[in-house]
């Protein structure tokens, strides 16, 4: 039996960016469980009128960035004003600066958001790849969004991680072979991603949720 409560009423409005590879049906009942209003849209206007934005995403840096590309500068005007922002999996390494997925695929340098300066890189590691399962979270620093998370498990599956420039940046972290950043934030805070799927992150990822819901009726 869940014990996470529902609250009584809405407490923040949250528009969910649909760019076409996002896990919507899913983030939305996430996030609405969490105490949100959600709005699925692609109209950049309406970012504006909402309390915090959400960037979900599944699949390729590439084609993530080639789709939000007519969202880019709706995006960088609402982190530039201080206004949550929230990048989930492939929505978080496009919160950095580029991705070696890319020139791994032959496909060139990609130009990420660069609202976190840094990298993404693929696992070079001796296990599988992709990384796919449940992982402990160990907070680094305090952030809204970690509050009462620390070693808890979240759901993951991505075969690259973050490399932020500033160390700072990380937030939580993950090992699978290696120690990778399962939490990002720029440095006003405002600009943060979870690696991991909270939606499919059970008690855990419904509290990162919460969390971010929580941040965004504060501000």
């Amino acid at each position: 039996m869940s014990t996470f409560e529902p609250p009584a009423e809405t407490l923040a409005d949250v528009v969910l960016v649909d760019y076409g590879l996002g896990n919507l049906r899913s983030a939305t009942r996430g996030l609405e469980r969490a105490g949100a209003a959600v709005e699925v849209t692609d109209d950049p206007e309406a970012f504006a009128a909402a309390d915090g934005v959400v960037l979900p995403g599944v699949g390729a840096f590439r084609e993530g960035m080639e789709n939000a590309g007519p969202l880019r500068e709706a995006l960088t005007d609402h982190a530039a004003a201080g206004r949550p922002l929230f990048g989930i999996c492939l929505g978080m390494q496009m919160l950095l600066t580029s991705s070696e997925e890319a020139d791994h695929e032959g496909e060139g340098e990609v130009t990420g958001l660069d609202l976190v300066p840094g990298t993404n890189v693929r696992f070079d590691v001796d296990r599988k790849v992709p990384h796919m399962g449940w992982n402990e979270l160990s907070v680094e620093r305090e952030h809204p969004i970690v509050d009462g998370v620390d070693g808890e498990y979240a759901y993951f599956v991505h075969s690259y991680y973050a490399e932020p420039d500033d160390p700072n940046a990380v937030v939580a972290t993950a090992d699978y072979g290696v120690d990778f950043p399962a939490v990002v934030a720029n440095g006003a805070g405002n600009v943060f991603g979870t690696q991991f799927h909270p939606e499919k992150s059970g008690e855990t990822g419904l509290r990162i949720l919460r969390n971010f819901v929580e941040y965004c009726a504060d501000r």
